[in-house]
This record gives structure tokens, C-alpha cells and sequence, in this order.
């Protein structure tokens, strides 16, 4: 979890401001002098908290602690944003007060109302909608689906963050038994499978081991899979906890792609499917390369590209008429665990390709999972955990 120091205490410093002013608010607008009282004390115990957050090291310590960490800074956000949101109505209420007019009551009980809805859809988010599994049925189809392939269906998973759930299982359970009963012909997972280091999988390697498909469950490295957010005594240990990763996955008896292909034979046809190692934007490092993935990326062969990053599809395939891929799956945007249906989300400042499926003018088609976990906030407000089934379709 990265959290920089300056735009924390600018932060901080803003979040006293807001505290002073409804301070101000309940002294002049309540004969009660509680809730005055109940503002201002729960106000220093807010920030005192944050504080320590702010100082307290986020890339060690046991997974408990950064369950502890996650979970306050959450009810700090929830408590803080929604007190923003009654400050600026009420700002906005005291306009007439310019002109010497009164204060506009309706707009101030309008804040009062968005922010206590906006309290409640966070916790709500946190609470219920980060285990309510959606189910997303896509068809692809192009003539170069081979015919065999016809119909055969790929479930996709990502982002699972299995550090987001301590030693809890029961969700991943319930994934698990969602997957199968769709029936797919084969699993995919694009990467983020942990937080921070290995061990995180570790209570979860049975339950994950259940996943079941004729073709196979096959997988990719995503960036928080490579130790980068954990403080290391050497670089040794980090290569090893890599390493303690991948022979998980396989123990769970899954197929890791790294910088590598593989052929899935249905019939007559081969369908040749990539895995890179991470590749993508800054400030997320690159581990990846497509070309050492796969011999001749040109060629008429029917290739689908596991990346996690949807970044790269945007960088170095969409609109690259030397290379044919026709599909590439991506995860790693999690739609920044908040959107409104499928179609608006704070992630499409982050991302040109944040969820759903995206195609450029030469052939090529992206979709993007937005993920099954959580990592920074553990909550999903109306961004609910994906499982996606891809249908091929072979057309004229």
C-alpha cells in the first residue's frame, strides 16, 4: 500500500479544517452543548489515529496489522468524506448570507442527507457488495476463432488479493463453486493473486485448488505478485518469495505463464495461448516481454494473451498491425472498486481501458476483468467482484 507522506498531511490538514467548521456549526446552531463536545473529542481522537497511520510503516509488519490498517483507514474515509460533502452544502447554503439574506436551510439538510447516504453506501460497499459475485457472459467472434473452438468457454478471474481476507476462506469458497458450476472449458487468471508476499496464499492454496476445467486453470503474474510492495531483507529473499509463489500455484495445480505459450489442442485446431510477466505503466515495473512469450507474434495463428495490465494492450498492441493477437485479458484496474453499472467509474481518468470489452481499428480486442478482491480499501461500491465467461464464436 503506498500512501505519500505529503498528501497525507495536506490531508490531514484539511480534514481539521472541516472538523472546525462543523464544530462551529453545532456550537451556534444547538442549544446541546454534547454534540459540540462529542465533535471536538472524537475530532483529536480522529486525528490522532491518522497520524499514527501516516508514520507507521506500511511495507512490514504481519499481515494482521495491515488488515488493521486497511479497515481504519476506511472508516476514516467514510467519516471524512462524508463530512466533506454536508461542509461544501453548507457553504453552499450560506450564498444568500452575502447579500445579507438567510441562510438556505433546504440546501444544508440536502448535505445532511448526501452525507449520511454516502456514510452508508461505503459501509455497504464494505460490508455486503464486496462478496456479491457478478457473473459477465461475453461472446467473442472472428473468423480466426478456429472451428473446433467453437463455443468453447474461457472463465476469467483477477485480482483475487488473498491478503485482503486473512485467513478467511469463505468467499474464495463460494468463487470457487460459482466458477465451476458455469461449466467452463477452461480458467484464466490475470495476475494479483496477493498483497504483498507469498505467505498470503498460503491458507488458500486448497480452496483454490478446486477450480476445475477440462483445459486447465492457467495463470499470469500481476505487479503486486512480485514482492515489490514488502520491505525485503535482501534480494535474495524477495526472488525466493517469488519463487515460494509459483511453486504455490502450481501445488494448486495451476499453469503459470511466465514470458511463455501454450498450446490448447481441441480436435484439429490449436488454439496458442501467451502469458507475459507484468507489463504496463509507471509507476508499476515491468517484468514482462512479449516477444521472448512467443516465437513469431505475426503469424495467422489464434492467439488469446493473458497481460495484467490493460496498459499494455493500450501501448504496444492496439493499433500494431505487425503483431496478431486477436484477444488479450486483462485485470489490474479493480474499476478502482467504485462505479456506477458497468459504464461510469473514477478509474477512466486512470485508465483509457478500465472494464469491459475494448477493440482498436486493426482487429484487435481487449476486455478488461475488474477483479474479484480488494487491496488499499476493502470495498466494492457497485464495482462488484467478476467472474467474466468468454465465449468464442468461429464466423464467416
Amino acid at each position: 500500500m503506498r500512501f505519500p507522506i505529503i498528501p497525507a498531511i495536506v490531508m490531514l490538514l484539511v480534514n481539521c479544517g472541516i472538523d472546525y467548521y462543523i464544530w462551529r456549526v453545532l456550537k451556534s446552531r444547538l442549544n446541546n452543548r454534547f454534540w459540540p463536545k462529542l465533535q471536538l473529542v472524537s475530532s483529536v481522537i480522529f486525528l490522532l489515529a491518522m497520524l499514527a497511520f501516516v508514520v507507521m510503516p506500511k511495507r512490514q509488519g504481519d499481515d494482521g496489522g495491515f488488515l488493521v490498517l486497511m479497515w481504519s483507514l476506511y472508516a476514516y474515509l467514510s467519516i471524512y468524506v462524508s463530512k466533506l460533502i454536508f461542509v461544501v452544502f453548507d457553504l453552499i447554503a450560506k450564498v444568500p448570507c452575502l447579500w445579507k439574506r438567510k441562510r438556505c436551510r433546504a440546501v444544508s439538510y440536502t448535505g445532511t442527507a448526501l452525507a449520511l447516504i454516502c456514510f452508508a453506501a461505503m459501509w455497504w460497499g464494505a460490508l455486503v457488495n464486496r462478496y456479491h459475485i457478478d457473473v459477465r457472459e461475453v461472446e467473442y467472434a472472428s473468423p480466426q476463432v478456429p472451428s473446433s473452438f467453437d463455443g468453447f468457454r474461457i472463465a476469467q478471474i483477477s485480482d483475487i488479493h488473498t491478503g485482503s481476507y486473512g485467513e478467511d476462506d469463505s468467499f474464495l469458497k463460494e468463487m470457487v463453486e460459482k466458477v465451476n458450476s458455469l461449466h467452463p472449458d477452461m480458467i484464466v487468471f490475470t495476475g494479483d493473486i496477493v498483497n504483498r508476499h507469498s505467505q498470503e496464499l498460503q491458507p488458500f492454496v486448497q480452496t483454490l485448488s478446486g477450480l476445475d476445467a477440462p483445459y486447465g486453470v492457467w495463470s499470469i503474474l500481476g505487479n503486486h505478485d512480485y514482492g515489490d510492495y514488502y520491505e525485503w531483507a535482501s534480494p535474495q529473499d524477495k526472488l525466493q518469495d517469488i519463487e515460494n509463489l509459483c511453486g504455490m500455484q502450481s501445488r494448486m495445480g495451476w499453469h503459470l505463464l511466465r514470458n511463455a505459450h501454450a498450446d490448447i489442442t481441441k480436435g484439429a485446431d490449436t488454439l496458442k495461448l501467451i502469458g507475459v510477466e507484468n507489463l504496463g505503466d509507471p509507476p508499476f515495473r515491468n517484468y514482462g516481454d512479449l516477444a521472448a512469450s512467443y516465437p513469431d507474434l505475426s503469424d495467422d495463428r489464434f492467439k488469446i494473451l493473458l497481460s495484467h495490465n490493460p496498459a499494455h494492450w493500450t501501448a504496444d498492441i492496439k493499433g500494431n498491425e505487425n503483431i496478431n493477437i486477436p484477444l488479450t485479458l486483462s485485470g489490474h484496474t479493480h474499476a478502482m472498486q467504485m462505479s456506477i453499472g458497468h459504464s461510469i467509474s473514477p478509474a477512466a481518468f486512470r485508465y483509457d481501458t478500465w472494464g469491459g470489452m475494448y477493440a482498436d481499428s486493426v482487429g484487435h480486442k481487449l476486455y478488461v476483468n475488474i477483479g474479484m478482491g480488494e487491496v488499499g480499501i476493502p470495498a466494492r461500491i457497485g464495482a462488484t467482484p467478476e467472474i467474466t465467461i468468454i465465449t468464442l464464436r468461429h464466423s464467416k
